[in-house]
């Protein structure tokens, strides 16, 4: 038939028919046409051999001619793992008088199919099958790549990524830090809350970046922490093997759905900036809540599968003790944090969640201070979590500390305060300007009005002027409250009209003359 290639055999029957018949009716029964049957009368060799020796077309010669199987096919037999491109480089330079520029194609070609045929074993994926109920994966993601910004100011996060293999039910929430297992106790169980059931089983990776910067009795503690997790929800704990992706292959392919579907709901959106973090939350759990409901028949029909939730909540935090020093705060993972002054010399005990930090005087709470992190991975210096309304009393009594305070630049609550500071330092002797700021700062302390002060502030400065702090106190402190009760005249009686009432009220008796 015209289009298609005579095999082997067609070329033997042919050249077996021909002594005894024509050229037509041989080809005939060898099936292919005439003109066939004459070219092979011309070149009586087989289809494969012709293969082999065929030129290009366009009347071109082969490039690899005395090259392949001469020196490449060693090179393979070698080093199979060699790419087209470097065999390339290695036959020009073993030939300098040869122009292999056009050879690089049809390389690439006959490597391919020689590694076909002869190459080596390559690793197999077993599809699986999952039944209802059976697995949970669980995994983080760097979210970098969707550009958020919080307040201006990038959000450096990462994703916490929850699925059921079998419905494809998901849940999502944001990670301030890296992999932890705060992390990953806290958003395995609000995961599982809200499906209202437990898988049978819990996969995840092998948790090494969970246990990075550890030493061998703090990971073993970890691994412990979690084994106890997972057997109080009732689930087993699996994990694929390291740097093997495709083992957790249904949950990684996902995370590249949500990132997409997260990606197209800020493309609507118009803004990839949001005013805080729990913004930014809302909206990634309005996104998996959508995802949700178009799954809500395959969830439900999942649902019975699941074993029932435990009757409290694991441990999904770090403990550890802390001392609150003069300076009026303590450290804990290379963070300053400050608290109120009267808590200077006590011990107490802390929760370390993911986004924050929970203070126990005892088994008393006492404070719920905002997670922070560690500048560049612990080197540098401490980062700061500063509360003004922790040390505005004391900076009060001592304004020039403010000048060369170590952390001055987080102490200000919002950006007005600190352009402020910047005007005054720049506009006034710099005595002047730390009792200027702190008196702003007390203001806004002692009277709630830190918002408002701020726009006051920003208008001032916008017009070139510096803040008039007598003026501000005026305008912010609130008028002493008058007194608008009605007067009431009262008359006292004289004390001897009291007598009378006497004998009427205790029988039999008598008042003296």
């Amino acid at each position: 038939m015209p289009g298609r290639f005579i095999t082997d055999r067609q070329h033997e029957d042919y050249m077996t028919l021909r002594p005894h018949h024509t050229q037509k009716i041989a080809a005939a029964k060898a099936g292919f046409s005439a003109s066939t049957g004459s070219r092979i009368d011309h070149d009586p060799r087989p289809p494969s051999r012709k293969n082999q020796d065929r030129r290009h077309a366009g009347g071109k010669p082969d490039p690899l001619a005395g090259l392949w199987e001469e020196e490449i096919v060693p090179f393979l037999e070698q080093t199979p793992g060699l790419r087209p491109v470097t065999v390339l480089e290695q036959l020009q330079l073993r030939h300098p008088d040869r122009d292999l520029t056009a050879a690089r194609r049809t390389l690439e070609r006959r490597m391919r199919t020689w590694r076909a045929r002869h190459g080596e074993d390559r690793e197999v994926i077993f599809r699986q099958n999952h039944p209802p109920g059976r697995q949970g994966m669980s995994d983080f993601f760097d979210a970098g790549d969707l550009a958020i910004t919080v307040a201006g100011a990038p959000l450096n996060h990462r994703i916490y990524h929850f699925t059921l293999v079998c419905s494809g039910w998901e849940h999502a929430e944001v990670v301030l830090g890296g992999e932890s297992y705060t992390a990953l106790a806290s958003g395995l169980q609000n995961a599982l809350c809200e499906l209202g059931g437990v898988p049978h089983e819990h996969r995840t990776d092998s948790l090494s970046a969970a246990f990075a910067n550890l030493d061998p009795d703090a990971r073993d503690d970890l691994r412990q922490r979690y084994d106890t997790l997972c057997s109080d929800l009732g689930t087993e704990p699996t994990r694929n093997n390291r740097g093997i992706a495709h083992e957790n292959g249904s949950i990684e392919s996902r995370h590249g759905h949500l990132k997409a579907r997260l990606d197209q709901a800020l493309l609507l959106r118009g803004s990839r900036n949001f005013e805080d973090v729990d913004a930014w939350r809302r909206f990634v759990a309005q996104v998996v809540a959508r995802h949700n409901a178009r799954h809500r028949d395959r969830v439900e029909a999942e649902r019975p599968h699941l074993r029932p939730l435990p009757a409290r909540r694991s441990c999904d935090y770090d403990e550890a003790r802390v001392r609150v020093t003069s300076s009026g705060g303590f450290v804990f993972r290379k963070v300053f944090y400050t608290v109120p002054s009267r808590l200077i010399g006590y011990e107490l005990k802390l929760r370390a969640f993911d986004d924050r930090l929970e203070l126990f005087l005892g088994s008393t709470p006492l404070e719920t201070l905002p997670r922070g992190r560690a500048p560049d991975r612990g080197r540098g210096g401490h980062a700061h979590v500063v509360d003004y309304h922790h040390v505005i009393h004391s900076l009060r009594k001592k304004p020039g500390a403010l000048a060369n305070l170590a952390y001055r630049d987080v102490l200000f609550p919002r950006t007005e305060y600190r352009d402020c500071w910047e005007a005054l330092k720049a506009g006034l002797p710099l005595r002047h300007a730390c009792k200027t700021m702190v008196g702003l700062l007390w203001l806004a302390h002692e009277h709630g009005c830190e918002a408002e002060l701020a726009a006051e502030l920003a208008r001032v400065l916008a017009i070139g002027d510096l803040p008039d702090l007598a003026g501000l106190r005026t305008r912010f402190t609130p008028a002493p409250l008058r007194d608008t009760r009605p007067e009431v005249p009262v008359q006292m009686p004289a004390t001897s009209c009291y007598d009378a009432l006497l004998p009427g009220l205790v029988p039999g008796l008598e008042v003296a003359a």
